[in-house]
């Protein structure tokens, strides 16, 4: 049972976007301040990776911890109404994130996640000067 009239939920849903959302954006500013060059939703590589850096073979996803399933984190919460098929779509979602950072690894690529929950104010720089670092080791080993 939705709480939501089929109108409401649809104008809910539509404004949920897949591409260049703001968590995106900052991890994108903040690599090409660094003097990364990338390219942005590939679509040969499998996932559609939201950042690829062929120079290093590094791939990034940016994934929202709600609609990723970031496991522990308190910004995940299964929905209480519908339930049956948000754990149906949630954990489609979490298998094919497998499947795909699976595919990219055997193909070579270095595959790293950020998470929504650690661009927040209070661990973004930590976490994009971690994802720096992660980026420039692979290009040395």
């Amino acid at each position: 049972m939705d709480n939501h009239t089929k109108e409401v939920r649809s104008y809910n849903m539509s404004r949920i976007r897949s591409v260049n959302t703001k968590p995106e954006e900052i991890v994108r500013k903040y690599l090409f301040s660094k003097g990364l060059r990338f390219r942005k939703n590939v679509k040969k590589l499998s996932g559609k990776p939201d950042i690829v850096l062929p120079k290093y073979k590094t791939v990034i996803f940016v994934n929202g911890c709600f609609w990723h399933g970031h496991q522990g984190c308190r910004y995940f919460v299964m929905p209480k109404s519908n339930t049956e098929y948000w754990y149906k779509k949630l954990n489609h979602n979490i298998e094919r994130d497998i499947f795909v950072y699976k595919q990219l690894s055997e193909a070579g690529w270095n595959v790293i996640t950020v998470w929504e929950c650690d661009l927040k104010k209070d661990k973004r720089e930590n976490t994009l000067e971690n994802l720096y670092y992660n980026i420039l080791r692979n290009i040395k080993e």
